[in-house]
């Protein structure tokens, strides 16, 4: 049995599809019809609400996609959705700013823009701009227009008047305690079952005893088997309860990212070390989704345009697979095998990523290549990694995901830079590398020569910029 809050209301359930998501169990079981499906797939918003997470003695508030969580991510936390946020006759804060604002037209993406800034709040008192832009982009508004939603996040809580949930905090944090896991879950309708582990010893042995099972984390891309193909799984084991899987440590020589940490936990270490690796997490889908994708599940979809696989290949990524207590370390880039095929072995899961940290002479850059800026697949994704010392090239790894089947380093590329004088002379030649390196497919985002001339452009991109750092390259400055 699963135990979690719905705003006040205890609620267990165990004799449930394990394949429901949030959104259709807050619609269709307790009949809260104010949380909209719109895509199905998490790019529109309408469906956002909010998990309470209990940290010590205060409540983590993440807006996430009902549409993309199931139902078993809830153990142990609060959901919050926008019926919940009334406080006796009077809106929320939240929601009278948007009518002051005249933030609503049809009214079919409100609630979820609601919830949006209604954990904007609760994590940011006073949000800027910035911060009010990235907490609204993955909720989209096709009516209204986005400046009245923007000016009504900015007044939100511009008096700073105690909300209903600041006003029971305590009492909250009390009952989220009494449920936290502390021992393994089960949810089972008769012919499809899924399991919450909160151990590693746990994790194994459920996939020794289902060897078939399909791991989840956040959802972001195996919920859409179920919303978009109609898919039935048959046993789900979500990983979300093993605190072991989402520890991050970061010492002298290296930074350590559970798998089943959130890409929006991951951010800041990875910030600190790399900003261009912290500005593509910006960049990756929205932030409800980065509240609940991992950066283990990115790379255990071994998706050839995968977002982080080419940046993690570039920085000398390795990865750590375990099964039962035996565990494995193998460099990220001999991971991926061929399209969807992977070295990991039934039984075996991703326990960790190994970053090493930044060097004064490494030089990491990443350029994504896509339609949009924000929320899209890339078409050609580009990872630059140079040790540079007195105008000579000591080392280089340069990888790209859209290239090939799998996330690839530039091998040839690799070879003509390295130990080369640094200019424009030996950019060009691995330039012409580049076209033995790969051979792109053709396909709906890209065609294979577009590929071939934006890869070799984005290496006079990488030369041009750690030249000259005055010349502005960067669309995203100028957003």
């Amino acid at each position: 049995m699963i135990r979690f809050l719905v705003n006040k209301e205890l609620r267990g359930e165990q004799h449930l599809d394990p394949n429901m998501t949030v959104l259709n169990y807050l619609r269709s079981k307790l009949g809260k019809t104010g949380t909209k499906e719109g895509c199905a797939s998490g790019d529109c918003g309408a469906c956002t609400v909010v998990l309470g997470e209990l940290q010590g003695n205060h409540i983590r508030y993440k807006s996430i996609n009902a549409c993309l969580t199931f139902i078993s991510a809830l153990n142990g936390k609060q959901l919050i959705t926008v019926e919940d946020l009334k406080q006796g006759d009077q809106l929320h804060p939240a929601q009278q700013a948007m009518v002051d604002s005249h933030g609503s037209q049809c009214g079919f993406c409100t609630p979820g823009f609601v919830m949006s800034m209604f954990a904007l709040g609760k994590n940011t008192g006073n949000p800027s701009e910035d911060e009010i832009n990235e907490a609204l982009g993955g909720n989209l508004c096709r009516c209204t227009g986005y400046r009245p939603i923007i000016d009504a996040a900015k007044k939100m809580y511009g008096d700073h008047t105690p909300d209903i949930f600041e006003a029971e905090l305590n009492e909250t944090v009390a009952r989220l305690r009494k449920i936290q896991p502390q021992q393994q879950a089960e949810l089972n309708d008769g012919s499809k079952k899924s399991f919450n582990p909160t151990d590693v010893t746990e994790l194994s042995s459920l996939l020794e005893q289902y060897p078939d099972a399909r791991m989840v984390a956040g959802g972001t891309d195996l919920a859409l088997e179920v919303t978009q193909f109609h898919r039935e799984i048959e046993t789900l084991i979500y990983i979300g309860d093993i605190a072991e899987l989402q520890q991050i440590n970061v010492n002298d020589d290296q930074i350590e990212l559970g798998a089943g940490a959130s890409l929006t936990d991951c951010y800041q270490s990875l910030n600190s070390d790399y900003p261009d690796f912290g500005a593509l997490l910006h960049r990756f889908a929205s932030r409800q989704i980065r509240n609940q994708g991992t950066l283990g599940g990115n790379i255990g979809n071994a998706s050839p345009i995968g977002d982080s696989p080419p940046a993690l290949i570039a920085l000398d990524a390795k990865i750590v697979l375990r099964k039962g207590e035996q565990s494995r370390t193998i460099d990220l880039q001999d991971y991926f095998v061929d399209y969807k095929v992977t070295d990991q072995q039934p039984g075996e899961f991703i326990e960790k990523i190994i970053i090493p940290r930044s060097t004064t002479n490494g030089k990491f850059r990443s350029y994504k290549i896509s339609k949009r800026i924000d929320d899209d697949i890339s078409a050609v994704l580009g990872c630059f990694n140079l040790k540079i010392t007195n105008g000579k090239i000591e080392s280089a790894r340069i990888a790209f995901g859209g290239m090939a089947a799998i996330p690839k380093r530039a091998s040839l590329c690799e070879q003509v830079l390295t130990g080369a004088a640094w200019n424009m002379a030996t950019i060009e030649k691995a330039k012409k590398a580049l076209q033995q390196d790969f051979s792109p497919i053709s396909d709906f985002r890209a065609s294979q020569e577009y590929r071939m001339l934006v890869a070799a452009n984005l290496l006079t991109r990488y030369f041009v910029e750690i030249e000259s750092p005055e010349v502005e390259t960067r669309v995203t400055a100028y957003v």
